[in-house]
């Protein structure tokens, strides 16, 4: 397939691909929300979203540059809460936090 910049894409046939069975109730969707985390107190909400099914990516820098000590609990926090769901959690970044439900795993590269 021909891309319309110019540049080749390789097209790969659709055996190769497995289908992952999902824990979803027929016609829910995940949802990925973007939340801006500028205090202590915001956790929750964020933690009450991933509880709840949704995919959250949370904004940490005006957080980190306000209050590194808040912003290190609040991390505490999130990983705790992720383990008890059976969640995952990584930054990306210095700027960024994703927490995730259990239907969903952060895939990290290996370090070499």
């Amino acid at each position: 397939m021909k891309l319309p910049w110019g540049k080749k894409q390789e097209v790969q046939e659709l055996d190769e691909y497995t289908e992952v069975p999902m824990e979803l109730e027929e016609g829910r969707h995940v949802k990925i929300m973007i939340e801006k985390l500028e205090n202590y107190a915001g956790v929750d909400s964020v933690i009450r979203k991933v509880r709840e099914g949704n995919i959250v990516i949370a904004k940490i820098k005006e957080l980190k540059e306000s209050n590194l000590d808040e912003l290190k609990q609040a991390i505490a926090k999130m990983k705790t809460a992720a383990a008890n769901f059976d969640g995952d959690i990584a930054g990306v970044g210095d700027e960024w936090i994703i927490l995730t439900p259990r239907i969903a795993k952060i895939e990290r590269d290996e370090v070499v």
